[in-house]
């Protein structure tokens, strides 16, 4: 049984009315990572975001099933207590709430029943290993970090919710080289073996770090082609051209 399935999935703008998702079809195994590139504005971030349940967008058929089970009708916080974790591209800046408490609440929301002083001290060892200042932990939530930092502190989140999904949409954007290899190392050492990860990126780069199970080439709303990581070597060399012919655009 996938971990992640994605069934005929069909979503539009919900304001607007403007179908975004055309059918995707995605199934994801235990342990498995999957990677999602496509052109800019083919709908990427649109399927990350449907998936958590952002209410921006509407589906209007076809299903997404976690461990067999939809989650359609699940609020973003259930589908995030079911196990669901999503880095965004551009994290939120939360005046008022600093990442270390942020860390814990969210923790004991989930379950956990971990002391405290044993997760302040785990907090403090991701910090060290995505190289986050451990001052950053007593500031508010993402408010006056960098960039790099940003995408730093969702490493750390991953790492220490644990989720048995995670999604990454273009943790990648921005960073130069020594931090995305930074963060690529982070990530592989934080996934647990049961743990599926959907990468989401514009870059073959970032799977020069993080070897994927599968990659697919999303273009307009649907999967075009999937293949092992040489469909990224491709992609890399040729552009996007060979897969558009025969796509409605």
């Amino acid at each position: 049984m996938a971990l992640l399935e994605i069934v005929d999935l069909h979503a539009v703008l919900a304001e607007e009315n403007i179908e975004i998702l055309k059918g995707v079809n995605l199934k994801i195994n235990e342990g498995q990572i999957h990677a999602i590139m496509g052109p800019n504005g083919s709908g990427k971030s649109t399927l990350a975001n449907v998936i958590m349940g952002n209410s921006k967008y509407r589906v209007t058929s076809g299903d997404i099933r976690l461990e067999g089970e939809s989650i359609l009708d699940l609020t973003v916080d259930q589908r995030a207590k079911k196990g669901i974790f999503l880095s965004f591209q551009h994290p939120q800046e939360i005046p008022g709430v600093r990442l270390r408490k942020f860390l814990i609440s969210v923790k004991q929301a989930l379950g956990s029943k971990e002391p405290l002083l044993k997760m302040n001290r785990k907090i403090e060892s991701l910090a060290d290993v995505v190289a986050l200042n451990q001052e950053f932990l007593e500031r508010y939530l993402n408010l006056g970090f960098s960039g790099g930092e940003k995408k730093k502190s969702e490493i750390l989140q991953f790492g220490f919710l644990k989720p048995k999904v995670a999604i990454f949409d273009e943790i990648d954007s921005g960073l130069d080289v020594d931090a995305l290899r930074k963060i690529a190392e982070a990530i592989n050492k934080f996934k647990d073996e049961g743990m599926s990860i959907l990468l989401i990126t514009h870059y073959q780069r970032l799977l020069d770090y993080i070897s994927p199970d599968r990659v697919h080439v999303y273009i307009n709303g649907q999967i075009a082609a999937t293949d092992g990581p040489e469909l990224a070597r491709k992609i890399e060399e040729n552009g996007y051209a060979f897969l558009l012919e025969g796509i409605e655009r």
